[in-house]
């Protein structure tokens, strides 16, 4: 921001001692003026009014009451011990609850004096309770001038310092009294403030903390929400234009020999027209002479390594190299396994690269890469190593992209002097809110179809409380030839947490199956025997095997046909989805077992039934996004498109998300180079937020990813 007195460090602001500030740039990544300034509150609450004891409610939101206490008394013991007092405003009588800090209330708060409770009434045996309300003397709070009270998030670190969401609000308010009005540099023209009816960004930050009205506190939202929106958009398109516009690419013209000899002689099953279609749609982008950036989305089974295995073989007929690179070891060798069955007696030399391939064997496949003799080279991250040298790369595939950073994926990209072309590929569906922010700058395509004679999966739901029945079923899969995977929340069990785990489950299965073999794997296990165990149970050694949620993302095993999930209401939609697709890979019919304790709440219970009612990837993602929101979007620093959204959401903001890129692209379209007067802010906010976005990136990836 070009407003420098923004750029002080919070020790400069009255309150805030070195000890202070040290503690809220480890906790909240506040640093500077600035920094506090766009930390936003997460709720507000009207102070302004006082409530009557009588005229409370168990729905009610928070409340104001005034009054005394009457009388404390401590009842249960251990851990169930809680203070109650008794409190009156002459109308009526509520109970305020404390399960903390007793000793404290007791030493501070006085009986029949003055005091205002703030709080969040609920019923209990028929009274009114209020647990560990706000309380504070009567005499100090002004509540005409309270208004719209902001609250701030704060950690445990910080609670333990005295460091509150009251403190917080302190801060804030000295901040912005520091600040003179209308002294906040506008980063927004004038042009669109004025099309899209926006207050000043001075008038938005201040009403974003202290608001007067509801409908003030909107306006800001709005404001400030659109702006970050906006530039993440301006960022992502000012990219893709220039990416478009500047980065040539291989020229694949012709589809030749490979591929029609595959397709006529090779193909296990008929492509779905989905299939067709996104073949289609990359080769369109290779033959344009512009680098394809293309992601593909398709649910697991949807046939999206066939897509990527074709789209290689025209790379090959044009006379270029081909890389695909998995998250993990034992998917490169699966990926290795499936191309070498699927070429079957075609010129086509296809190598594997990770960390197990040493010795001779390294040797002639870096020497063959060098050569252009190996055509289609699997591997891991050894892959991006330095002395990984192809002799001609057109095409780079990249399998499950969220396991991939962007400073990895660019390593790839400077393996020749033409950038390659760009295929990535995900079984994570992605709402289309998400996608337009963090892939804005990619094609996408989708295979929305399942290749023929695979069974939808079939979602059920089991209770806890009848093992017998699930144990019969699993029996009977086995009986029939079947496989069976079972997921557990944790490794060990846990003292803090009433879940299944693993180790107890691999030796209770052992007693329950003893006539079966049964697999283990799980995060401690040394990659090795993980690796071992997987394989086990992919060439049908073992008939059941016990797991974490490592298995996400684990190879193809089309003969089991059970995935139970215990403790699945501890899982996220996107998460059982992704387990469920572990099965369904063959002809038989396949189950997905949900195990969860009876008593669930609304979400969750309504989580379980959107999973037993579908199987679309998209409606599923769509719906994980607003039970969940986007969390700290980890994603966003391995898209490639960096940012740190303070107020927008995109589970709530999608016509938002809309209108910044709308706008946006109208800004692109008028002025391409950002050249024009009026778009010099636009040039400068842009440097500002890419720098504090990036900060931590390398420069490779920041020229890569953010050139202006």
């Amino acid at each position: 921001m070009s407003t420098t007195f923004l750029d002080k460090e919070l020790t400069y602001l009255p309150g805030i001692g070195p000890k202070r500030a040290e503690l809220l740039q480890k906790e909240l990544g506040l640093k500077t003026w600035d920094d506090l300034l766009y930390y936003f509150p997460y709720k507000h609450i009207d102070r302004s009014r006082l409530y009557r004891t009588s005229e409370l409610t168990s729905d009610m939101p928070f409340v104001q009451l005034k009054g005394r206490f009457i009388s404390f008394e401590q009842m249960g013991e251990g851990r169930k011990q809680r203070l109650i007092g008794h409190f009156t405003d002459g109308y009526g009588w509520v109970d305020c609850v404390w399960f903390n800090s007793q000793q404290y209330i007791l030493k501070t708060i006085k009986l029949h004096t003055d005091y205002i409770l703030f709080g969040r009434p609920s019923l209990f045996n028929e009274r009114i309770n209020l647990n560990h309300p706000d309380v504070d003397a009567a005499d100090t709070l002004m509540l005409s001038k309270m208004s719209m009270q902001p609250y701030y998030q704060t950690t445990e670190r910080m609670k333990k310092a005295g460091l509150n969401s009251r403190t917080l609000e302190k801060f804030t308010s000295t901040l912005l009294r520091q600040i003179p009005t209308g002294a906040i540099a506008e980063t927004l023209p004038r042009s669109i403030l004025d099309r899209l009816c926006m207050v000043s960004l001075d008038e938005a930050l201040r009403a974003a903390h202290y608001p007067s009205t509801s409908n003030e506190l909107t306006q800001a939202n709005y404001r400030l929400k659109f702006e970050e929106l906006f530039y993440v958009q301006l960022s992502v398109l000012r990219y893709a234009r220039f990416r478009q516009g500047t980065i040539r690419g291989h020229v694949f013209s012709r589809v030749g020999e490979n591929f029609n000899y595959f397709y006529s002689n090779n193909l296990p099953f008929q492509l779905t027209e989905a299939q067709k279609r996104v073949i289609r749609e990359m080769h369109a982008d290779m033959k344009s002479g512009k680098q394809m950036n293309r992601l593909v989305q398709g649910d697991v089974g949807s046939g999206k390594t066939m897509v990527a295995l074709m789209t290689m073989l025209i790379a090959l007929d044009n006379g270029y190299q081909a890389c695909i690179m998995a998250p993990t070891e034992i998917l490169a060798e699966q990926h290795l396994a499936t191309f070498r069955k699927m070429l079957g007696d075609m010129p086509v030399r296809v190598e594997l690269l990770t960390g197990i391939v040493k010795g001779k064997r390294r040797k002639s496949v870096l020497e063959g890469l060098q050569s252009g003799e190996v055509q289609i080279l699997v591997g891991t991250h050894a892959v991006i190593e330095d002395n990984v040298c192809f002799r001609n790369l057109g095409l780079v595939v990249i399998d499950e992209q969220h396991r991939f950073g962007v400073a990895q994926r660019a390593k790839l990209w400077e393996k020749n002097i033409t950038p390659p072309h760009v295929m990535v590929m995900t079984a994570t569906q992605i709402p289309r809110t998400l996608a337009m922010t963090l892939y804005g700058d990619l094609d996408v395509s989708v295979i929305d179809e399942l290749p023929p004679g695979r069974k939808p999966i079939q979602t059920m739901h089991m209770y806890d409380n009848n093992p017998e029945k699930l144990y019969s079923g699993i029996n009977q899969q086995i009986q029939e030839g079947r496989q069976v995977y079972m997921v557990y929340p944790l490794v060990k069990e846990s003292e803090k947490l009433d879940l299944k785990n693993v180790e107890a489950a691999y030796v209770h299965l052992q007693k329950v199956f003893p006539e079966y073999k049964i697999s283990m794997v799980h995060g401690q296990m040394k990659p090795a025997d993980k690796d071992a165990e997987m394989q086990r149970f992919a060439s049908g050694e073992t008939h059941i095997l016990v797991a974490t949620t490592v298995i996400e993302v684990g190879v193809n095993v089309p003969n089991a046909s059970v995935m139970v999930i215990q403790n699945a209401e501890r899982f996220g939609l996107s998460q059982l989805h992704q387990l469920r697709g572990r099965v369904g890979r063959g002809a038989s019919q396949s189950y997905c077992i949900l195990v969860t304790k009876y008593d669930l709440s609304r979400d969750t219970r309504r989580r379980i039934d959107i999973m037993t009612e579908t199987n679309d990837g998209f409606e599923i993602a769509e719906a994980d996004l607003k039970f969940r929101g986007p969390g700290d979007l980890e994603g966003t620093q391995q898209s490639g498109v960096a940012f740190d959204l303070k107020l927008a959401n995109l589970a709530r903001d999608g016509q938002i998300v809309q209108l910044a890129r709308d706008t946006a692209t109208r800004v692109l379209d008028e002025d391409p180079m950002l050249v024009q007067p009026q778009n010099h802010i636009l040039v400068e906010r842009l440097k500002y937020l890419e720098t504090k976005w990036i900060g931590a990136t390398s420069a490779n990836v920041l020229t890569l990813f953010c050139r202006t």
